[in-house]
């Protein structure tokens, strides 16, 4: 979970506050719009040179545990 919080940064003044890959204006649904576009991880680093492989695995982990939790049903 520390790689995850090194690479995932959410800013309130940035991106409306949307989770960002290192604080920069790239937003983890960018990266994650690119994989369903069907980009393999290479093309999408050719396509954004400022990341790293690391980013784009701790995207994917992100949207993991983010879907992975329990929703209460009252």
């Amino acid at each position: 979970m520390d790689t995850l919080a090194e690479r995932i940064t959410v800013d309130p003044e940035q991106c409306g506050g949307r989770p960002c890959i290192r604080g920069m204006r790239i937003r983890v649904s960018d990266v994650l719009d690119l994989f369903a576009a069907g980009l393999t991880p290479d093309q999408i680093l050719e396509e954004m040179p400022d990341l790293e492989p690391e980013d784009l695995q701790a995207s994917l982990r992100f949207a993991s545990r983010w879907l992975d939790h329990p929703v209460l049903v009252a």
